[in-house]
């Protein structure tokens, strides 16, 4: 779908799965597409808002899930796979990108942004949830335009190389990269999206790793066995700031 811009010259043109959805910068990308979900439930699936803000890359997509939600979490993963191919698609060559578990994204060592997953609260864990909402946002510039080094552990795109105009263009690319990654847990099932989240896990670097059904990671080095668990890490994303609503500097 092709959607006009009200800030940008280009326009977003969107896979034929997808509806954009445009929201004002005053507006959280994540709760704008889960109350959207909430209200519309399955109807609401494949929207994808996008927030206009300059400085922050924000964006919301609502998904259909066919899995019980214990399992459906893994979306999250999945996610952040399609999140990393976008940016390392756009992004100066050879250039690190790395994943800390499980939803902070981190571009040359600095923080860049995140992801999230929302899902209906009263959704039992053998149930299949109505929705489900996978949220991402990235730096675009630091604000105030502040110095670099004051904010050593973050980093932003415009700091990086990414050319101006960049936002619709990763928007772009991140969904065409979802669809394949989904495609791809449908026809051949999850561990082939499990080995290319994991490989940019340092902490999977060396180690025998897996993801489990639950979406937990399973690491294990010379013989001892580390489990980084799922579900207790969605509720409350480690790289977002709750007082800017934005990645932390």
């Amino acid at each position: 779908m092709t959607v006009p811009s009200a800030t940008d010259p280009a326009r977003l043109v969107l896979p034929p799965a997808f509806t954009g959805l445009r929201a004002p910068a005053t507006d959280d990308a994540f709760a704008r597409a889960c109350a959207l979900a909430a209200d519309e439930g399955g109807d609401a699936a494949g929207t994808l808002v996008l927030v206009e803000r300059a400085d922050i890359l924000d964006l919301a997509v609502v998904l259909a899930p066919e899995e019980p939600l214990a399992s459906a979490r893994r979306a999250l993963l999945l996610g952040m796979v399609a999140l990393v191919d976008a940016v390392g698609t756009h992004g100066p060559p050879e250039m690190p990108i790395t994943l800390l578990w499980p939803d902070e994204l981190r571009f040359d060592g600095a923080r860049l942004g995140g992801g999230r997953l929302g899902w209906p609260r009263d959704c039992a864990e053998d149930a299949v949830p109505d929705w489900l909402v996978f949220s991402a946002m990235l730096l675009v510039s630091k604000p105030h335009g502040d110095d670099p080094g004051l904010t050593p552990d973050s980093t932003a795109l415009d700091e990086e190389g990414f050319g101006p105009g960049i936002r619709l263009a990763l928007v772009e690319s991140f969904a065409r990269n979802l669809m394949k990654a989904f495609t791809t847990w449908a026809e051949d099932g999850f561990d082939g999206i499990a080995a290319r989240y994991l490989a940019h896990v340092p902490a999977a670097v060396g180690a025998r790793a897996e993801i489990d059904r639950n979406g937990d990671a399973v690491l294990e080095h010379d013989g001892a066995v580390e489990r980084l668990p799922l579900a207790p890490c969605l509720t409350t994303p480690v790289w977002r700031d709750p007082a800017t609503r934005a990645v932390r500097l």
